[in-house]
């Protein structure tokens, strides 16, 4: 619920100066402690039990497994069905090298394609809402309360994601919410009435978190455990690199072209988004890791 409560505080605070400080930094020193939910999070989340494995520590790896195998059970009403035979694999520690080697280099690549363009997507509209807001004829005030509920979205996106994270297949959601984004941007481009713009950011923002959720989840399952973390910061550090010129970029569009142009570059940006992944990327859903790897 961060990004909503984030927004509706800036729709009350930035306008004003509580205790002589500028609103604006009331905001970003509210939503910094954010980071302390993220804190508690990581302490309670269980390790994967492959890479405990992988490192010698079995004991471990079977009490997260038993309690992960515990709570499916729960969930299906039944008990689970016997392990497949272990597939017997060699115990290294995985090198920057092995993540370009068939079928890894092919994924990583397409990877850095996608996480440089949805970065496009994702930040182009989030970042800028109040702004193309105003461009389109709304006052500064009330683009601010518009923001808010166009951002009380974001959260709804994810949830959505995780009710469908397991009935489609991933990279279907990540090129069907790529292209519901360019559909709901350029229909806001090109529309004056407030209440046709909310529900127009409110498809865009709503596309882009499960877009966001199911990413995130599918560039995980490209790569093996042993080079999987290495392998998935490498490939999302491309969309933090992308992420320092868009807004940039954006603000040039804007000042030359107008709103259309904005989304325009950002329809560009997902088309190229929705080829990556639609043409190179591999199926994922319901199947085991190794299958993945295969």
């Amino acid at each position: 619920m961060a990004v909503p409560v984030v927004a509706f505080l800036a729709y009350l605070l930035v306008p004003r100066a509580p205790f002589g400080i500028d609103g604006w930094r009331w905001v970003v020193i509210i939503g910094a402690h954010g980071a302390l939910f993220v804190w508690w999070i990581r302490r309670t989340l269980p390790e994967s039990p492959r890479w405990l494995a992988q490192k010698g520590r079995l004991d471990e790896a079977d009490r997260v497994m038993r309690a992960l195998e515990e709570k499916v059970a729960r969930e299906y009403g039944k008990p689970l069905p016997p392990p497949e035979p272990a597939v017997e694999t060699a115990e290294r520690r995985g090198a920057f090298a092995d993540m370009w080697k068939p079928p890894y280099g092919k994924r990583a690549a397409m990877m850095i394609i996608f996480n440089i363009f949805q970065t496009v997507g994702f930040y182009g509209f989030a970042n800028w809402v109040p702004t193309l807001l105003v461009k389109q004829g709304i006052t500064v005030t009330s683009s601010l309360m518009y923001s808010s509920i166009i951002a009380i979205a974001a959260p709804v996106g994810p949830i959505i994601g995780l009710a469908i994270a397991d009935r489609i297949e991933r990279k279907t959601a990540i090129v069907a919410m790529a292209a519901l984004n360019i559909v709901c941007g350029l229909a806001f481009s090109q529309s004056g009435n407030p209440a046709f713009l909310i529900a127009m950011g409110v498809g865009l923002t709503l596309s882009a978190n499960i877009m966001s959720y199911s990413y995130h989840a599918y560039q995980t399952e490209l790569f093996p455990t042993s080079i999987r973390a290495r392998a998935v910061g490498f490939v999302y550090s491309w969309s933090r690199f992308s992420a320092i010129f868009t807004s940039f970029i954006i603000a040039g569009v804007l000042k030359g072209f107008g709103t259309t142009g904005v989304f325009v570059f950002i329809a560009s940006a997902m088309l190229i988004v929705m080829a990556a992944i639609g043409f190179m990327g591999p199926r994922t859903r319901d199947l085991a890791l190794e299958k993945i790897s295969r």
